[in-house]
Formats: structure tokens, C-alpha cells, sequence
């Protein structure tokens, strides 16, 4: 009993002088890389998306696969953004720009035959206000829905590939 206390108050009092040694610690964090490693930034862009209604869409950075398609959402009822539109055959870059603080919300888009479409990027759910990038493979044309995990019925849209 009496050498579990030592070892208690030896590593209490390791602990203390660390932390008021003022000294910068030994390891540094450095976040995990993405999960699909981007293009060097010599790549050319290629393809464009347009905007359907209200979709976004902006000029992508050098480091970005083809064209940038941007969903938003401000809230857990919609997406500001349901219907987006993108190139046929061209990869392309998704924003999910998520600017609601009171609720997480992820976007997945789904095959016509249900199944999910790998997108390059963490698809966790997230509270905002921040962004997700997802690097998107080429699409054949047609519809392709998307919706939020967590708000499923409520947060849908569809992408359309032309």
C-alpha cells in the first residue's frame, strides 16, 4: 500500500513539473492526409459544371479534380442547394459547405440503383460552419440523388450529370 502511494506522488509531482516546465512539448499534431490523394498541382482541370436553380458552383484551386460543384446547407429541414448539375465523363470536385451550428449533417450521392458512389473524402457527419471537399469519379449522365445521413428524409437533392 505504502510504495502505490509513492508511485501515486511520484507521478503527480512528474506530471506538475511538466506542466509548468513553460517548455513546448515534444510532439505536435499533424492531421491524418486525405483519403484519396489530390492531383499535383501541375494537373490540368477539366470538364465544368453549371449550376442548376440555386447550386453553386466556382472556379476550383489548381490541387482540385475538374470542375467544383457546391452544396449548401443552413439548416436540418433542406439543403439550400437541391439541384446541381455537372459535366458527364469528368471528375469533379464536391463542396459541402455545411453552415449549420446546431445540427451535424454529412451529404452522400447515391447510384440510380441505390448504392452509394465512393467519394473521395470523409463522408462523417459534421457540425458547422465548415466545409468538406470530396473528390468525385467521372459519372455517366443521368440523375443521381443525395441526402444527408442524419436528416435522410428531410435533407435530399438531386445531381444531375448531362
Amino acid at each position: 500500500m505504502r510504495y502505490a502511494r509513492l508511485v501515486v506522488a511520484f507521478v503527480s509531482v512528474v506530471a506538475l513539473a511538466g506542466c509548468r516546465s513553460g517548455a513546448a512539448p515534444a510532439w505536435t499534431y499533424a492531421a491524418a492526409p486525405p483519403a484519396t490523394p489530390r492531383p499535383p498541382a501541375s494537373a490540368s482541370p477539366s470538364g465544368s459544371a453549371a449550376p442548376s436553380g440555386s447550386a453553386a458552383a466556382s472556379g476550383s484551386p489548381a490541387t482540385d479534380v475538374g470542375a467544383t460543384v457546391t452544396i449548401v446547407a443552413t439548416d436540418a429541414t433542406k439543403f439550400d442547394t437541391p439541384a446541381i448539375e455537372t459535366a458527364k465523363d469528368k471528375p469533379f470536385t464536391l463542396v459541402f459547405d455545411n453552415k449549420d451550428a446546431t445540427a451535424p449533417h454529412n451529404v452522400v450521392v447515391m447510384k440510380p440503383d441505390g448504392s452509394q458512389i465512393q467519394m473521395g473524402g470523409d463522408t462523417t457527419p459534421f457540425t458547422g460552419p465548415a466545409e468538406r471537399r470530396y473528390t468525385m469519379p467521372g459519372l455517366p449522365a443521368g440523375s443521381y440523388p443525395f441526402h444527408c445521413q442524419v436528416h435522410p428524409v428531410a435533407m435530399t437533392g438531386t445531381l444531375t450529370v448531362k
